[in-house]
């Protein structure tokens, strides 16, 4: 059985929990209290487990009996325990009301092939998990969930390297330092090139994070741990005083919420050089100000960051002179958010002085004349081929391609330093400059247009001659 069929049957029993009123949300989070423990015991890495809590003790009970040790379970585990444990299971409650449901789950989830899944990798079993719950409109995930073809291609260009503090502020999943983290093993094979002490720190230290919600909070949490990493991942408010100590990065990836703090207070950091009720706004100052000199970043915002004004131009001028702002990719509408919510990747480096780093921006098109992309024309690797040999390029301006431009800047202070530049023309839209002019092209096109104007008269003249039929 593969991971794809083991992932299925998992998603297939929340139909179990429907009538419980259970989200897909609270599903993946009941799940992942269960499969903490089932997974646990299938790698041999119970002895932090206390004993009487483990996944023997849980799989042997029915009925009210089970229902009632649970609760204690996620209780005890939350209050008694220490590490990832009390992390995953601080605060934990179930939302299954009717114990032949939790049973049904815990007999299923102990038939599954778990030789098949150890072979696969438990941590990709599990981010697949997550990834469907993402694709699943009604569970609202989505936000969480930046598509793994995005997340791979700025991996692979921002390029992550051993020894290296690498942080997303608005960690979701976690998928972004997992993937960086994959990056690092792929080059360092499997981290067997290292020395012991630099083992410890890509596994202790060299990818943290910090999240707001505390549901997914946890599964950021199990997703490190499946995936061999035990970094710091804060839970909390990156735009609170808690975000003030994280800072001197060497990379910073992220896909941070967008919208409006409630109730339209600023963000409570007082080193924030403009304080706005802006999220993306704030979070994109968090971003170049937690970078040391040198570092890297390619973050995800919406496009209102690129011509806010007001704050949002005081903000990017600091950027562009406290950074150099290489490369801006508009990314095509629908991949995650609503439909209708339109997004880039901004990648910079933070210099070594804070002012006039930003020469000049290369922006890439892949929104305009792109293919509608969904659940069903999901987002692919193969989609940013030609990004990636442009955004490579020794000589970018040796690059042939009509998606690719660069603006100095000095015209973007013309526009009043708006960063909304770089989108090629429409094909579906058409100028009216552009249609032909019949007359100037002769007899022959004439004709044509007369054809057609007596095919319509025709068909006008049938649905008449029906009319008075009936």
């Amino acid at each position: 059985m593969t991971n794809q069929e083991i992932i299925g049957k998992l998603w297939n029993l929340c139909n179990v929990l429907r009538d419980d009123g259970i989200t897909y949300h609270q599903y993946v989070t009941e799940l992942t209290y269960i499969l903490f423990l089932k997974m646990a015991a299938e790698t041999g890495a119970e002895e932090k487990i206390p004993k009487g809590y483990r996944w023997e003790n849980l799989s042997t009970k029915s009925g009210i009996e089970l229902k009632k040790f649970y609760k204690e379970l996620l209780n005890h585990l939350g209050e008694n325990c220490a590490g990832r444990i009390r992390e995953i299971y601080l605060g934990a409650s179930s939302n299954i009301d009717e114990p032949k449901n939790l049973e049904k789950i815990i007999a299923s989830i102990d038939a599954l092939d778990w030789y098949s899944a150890r072979e696969e990798g438990l941590g990709n079993l599990y981010e697949g998990l997550l990834e469907k719950n993402a694709n699943e409109k009604k569970s609202g995930a989505g936000q969480y969930f930046t598509p793994r073809a995005l997340i791979e291609v700025i991996v692979r260009l921002m390029k992550p390297q051993a020894g290296e503090r690498c942080n997303d502020p608005a960690c979701g999943t976690f998928g972004f330092m997992i993937a960086a983290a994959q990056y690092v093993r792929d080059h360092t094979d499997d981290f067997f090139d290292l020395s012991e002490a630099e083992k410890d720190f890509e596994n202790t230290q060299a990818f943290t994070g910090c999240e707001l919600v505390h549901d997914t909070h946890r599964l950021a949490l199990m997703n490190a741990m499946l995936h061999g990493l035990d970094g710091k991942i804060i839970l909390g408010d990156t735009l609170s005083e808690v975000g003030k100590s994280m800072k001197n990065f060497d990379l910073i990836l992220s896909n941070p919420p967008f919208g409006t703090k409630k109730g339209g207070e600023r963000a409570a950091r007082d080193d924030f050089t403009f304080p706005t009720s802006n999220k993306q706004l704030n979070f994109l100052q968090h971003f170049y100000r937690s970078l040391k000199p040198g570092g890297r970043a390619a973050v995800i915002l919406p496009d209102n960051v690129l011509f806010a004004d007001g704050d949002g131009e005081k903000i990017r001028v600091d950027l562009m002179n406290k950074c150099n702002l290489h490369t801006v990719l508009r990314l095509p509408t629908g991949i995650f958010y609503a439909q209708g919510v339109k997004t880039n990747v901004l990648f910079f480096t933070r210099g070594t002085t804070d002012e006039n780093n930003t020469r000049e921006v290369w922006f890439y098109d892949l929104r305009t004349n792109m293919p509608s992309f969904g659940k069903t024309n999901p987002l692919k690797k193969e989609h940013f081929a030609d990004f990636e040999r442009a955004f490579e390029a020794q000589d970018r301006r040796a690059v042939v391609d009509e998606r690719f431009n660069v603006f100095t800047r000095e015209q973007i202070a013309e526009k009043n330093n708006s960063l909304d530049f770089g989108l090629i023309r429409d094909d579906s839209v058409v100028d009216a400059d552009d249609l032909p002019n019949p007359i100037a092209l002769g007899e022959e096109t004439i004709d044509d247009l007369q054809d057609a104007v007596d095919l319509l008269q025709g068909v006008v003249n049938k649905l008449r001659t029906l009319e008075v039929r009936q």
